[in-house]
């Protein structure tokens, strides 16, 4: 395959995964701000750009942080880049370069999602029909990774889609872990005081795990617990240690097609392998934060890894 073609479809699945976990991210600073006094609701509304780390460029626009123009401004401002709006664009070129590399169904799904996406963010979103919005971008990904799982030969190209959505996928968990944990601790005391539990339920909701904990702990709120969870939790789909598990599957295919591993293997061997080893004894004694910027650096060279073993020409 084509370096320029691996690179489309690579970030074709990063920009899809990016959209979905931000619409998520929005739906729990709305819920959240629902239950707070307007003074406490701009802060949730600022952690969430503090999350997607857009709080400079933000600055530059507004000097306040409110619900409408806080969504406004991740799902469609023009002068966004990283708006959700944007990253649907991107998709969509990407899956326009890679378009022979593509099934029917995984086009249109991403055409449509983009087209549908365009046209419900023309205008304005408000507080009433925010909750729609959010679901319509949850629901458009959903039908573009079941077009992909469905429909698309296991061959290379499938490989380096699931690689670029795994890759994104630990990133947006280990961001939202470190930001939402900075800001839910009231001081740089030992995690296991008692906090405000919806607060947690916030974090868990922004990734799609509030369900899924509350499962298995009987509903218990627990900040070390929901960092274990989210960390080395190999069932839950949207944890570090799973989404390495499925990268390394996927790199393990793409070295049986090309009939050699490269250096980008040893690269997420070594990270797969630290993260199976950790403890979140071991994590806290490190310190969280320290832990997830460490993942996040070990993250990305494995990204950078892939794209020059590859050579993804853009």
């Amino acid at each position: 395959m084509l370096g320029r073609t691996a690179n489309s479809i690579f970030w074709m699945c990063r920009y899809l995964e990016r959209a979905e976990n931000t619409s998520r991210l929005l739906d729990a600073g709305f819920r959240m701000s629902l239950t707070r006094a307007s003074d406490s609701a701009s802060e949730e509304w600022r952690s969430v750009i503090v999350t997607l780390g857009q709080v400079e460029h933000y600055d530059t626009l507004y000097d306040s942080y409110t619900g409408p123009q806080v969504c406004n401004y991740v799902l469609r401002a023009p002068e966004n880049p990283s708006s959700v709006l944007a990253m649907a664009e991107m998709a969509r070129t990407n899956a326009r370069v890679a378009r022979s590399s593509l099934t029917m169904e995984v086009w249109e799904a991403v055409n449509e999602g983009w087209m549908t996406l365009k046209d419900m963010l023309s205008r304005p979103v408000r507080e009433s029909n925010l909750g729609a919005v959010l679901a319509t971008i949850r629901r458009e990904t959903t039908l573009f990774r079941g077009a992909s799982y469905g429909t698309m030969l296991r061959s290379d190209i499938y490989q380096f889609a699931r690689a670029g959505m795994f890759i994104e996928r630990a990133d947006n968990t280990a961001r939202i872990l470190d930001v939402k944990y900075h800001l839910l601790l009231p001081s740089l005391a030992y995690v296991g005081s008692s906090l405000d539990s919806s607060q947690w339920d916030q974090v868990l909701r922004s990734l799609a795990g509030d369900r899924a904990y509350s499962w298995l702990n009987a509903g218990q709120m627990d900040p070390r617990g929901i960092a274990e969870f989210l960390i080395l939790d190999a069932r839950f789909p949207r944890s570090l240690r799973f989404s390495y598990e499925q990268l390394s599957q996927h790199l393990t295919e793409l070295a049986r097609e090309y009939g050699e591993e490269s250096p980008a293997h040893a690269v997420m061997r070594d990270t797969r392998d630290w993260l199976a080893e950790r403890t979140i004894q071991d994590i806290f004694d490190t310190g969280l934060h320290e832990f997830l910027i460490d993942f996040i650096d070990r993250n990305q060279a494995v990204a950078n890894a892939i794209a020059e073993d590859y050579r993804f020409i853009t």
